[in-house]
């Protein structure tokens, strides 16, 4: 029994290095696929962080992203896509010969133009528009549209008339809840973390004010910003029988019964008052903000 055995042709050297360098050229368009692509998600991943209120780690983390991905992309593009080789011309011709023309003409439309490899044009179009996509969010940051200006925003607080008063676990204040020289930290309801509202209210003797408050008085209950103006630190120190109040950073001195005056230490402004009432059902509640910018106000001085 005679059988015939049909061999394949041997591949000759020249198809065998087209082959190599087709599956070379695969390899390194999804490796920049995906370094395109890791660029379009962390400048997308960077809006979504501002836009939800920020987080400077997580910013940069994805802002670094982007751009890495963005530069190996290209880098690879570069390397592993683009034709290389030594050229050497005499001169510069003032015009493009034909044979110039023909071979750029067949540069860019033969198999190895990077205007065919439309996939990858695509990708890095979407890493190029998602980071400037991402790039206006902070440029939004610089336009106030409907929000406050910065420096308005700085003077405002949520205090308001009639928001109340309430501790720290969001239980509003009496003014029985104020004993006699008692330090009582309190917050405006639904506002507690605000870092410019920390206040503090305490009861004196209105026999004893050498000026009258700021803010006014509820039966002698006064009530102040908590922060130094100084440099913002909390003056959270009260001398009993005195009506003071120190900061504990840079010894910082506040009496209460001159208007809450700095009276030792580098602070320059008097502590600002919170105007305060009682509402019908019996809680402190104030009925505006601060008669001053809290805090450090260097930013509101001429």
């Amino acid at each position: 029994m005679t059988g015939r055995l049909d061999l394949a042709p041997a591949a000759t050297p020249e198809e065998d290095e087209r082959r190599e360098a087709a599956r070379r050229e695969r390899a390194a368009s999804r490796w920049i696929g995906l370094a395109f692509g890791a660029s379009a998600c962390g400048a997308a991943g960077f809006a979504a962080v501002y836009a939800t209120g920020g987080q400077t780690q997580l910013e940069g983390l994805s802002l670094a992203v982007a751009f890495a991905g963005l530069a190996a992309g290209l880098g690879l593009w570069s390397r592993r896509l683009l034709p290389s080789g030594g050229y050497v011309e005499e001169h510069e011709p003032f015009d493009s010969p034909p044979v110039e023309v023909r071979l750029t003409t067949e540069a860019l439309a033969g198999p190895e133009s990077p205007l065919r490899r439309r996939g990858l044009l695509g990708l890095l179009t979407l890493a190029l528009g998602a980071l400037a996509g991402a790039a206006l969010f902070p440029l939004r940051s610089l336009l106030p549209f409907d929000r406050a200006r910065p420096a308005h925003a700085l003077r405002v607080t949520p205090w308001a008339a009639g928001v109340r008063l309430v501790r720290a676990d969001g239980s509003p204040v009496r003014p029985d809840d104020v004993p006699a020289e008692t330090f009582v930290p309190v917050f405006p309801e639904g506002h507690p973390d605000r870092g410019d509202t920390p206040a503090f209210a305490v009861r004196l003797d209105p026999a004893r004010f050498t000026t009258p408050p700021p803010g006014g008085h509820v039966d002698g209950i006064v009530v102040y910003s908590l922060l130094c103006t100084h440099a913002g630190c909390p003056v959270a120190l009260y001398l009993r029988g005195t009506a003071r109040v120190l900061c504990p950073c840079h010894q910082s001195n506040f009496d209460l019964l001159a208007a809450a005056r700095a009276i030792a230490g580098p602070a320059s402004r008097p502590l600002p008052g919170l105007p305060i009432a009682v509402d019908p059902a019996g809680f402190l509640v104030a009925t505006g903000d601060f008669t001053s910018p809290p805090g450090p106000g260097f930013w509101s001085h001429e």
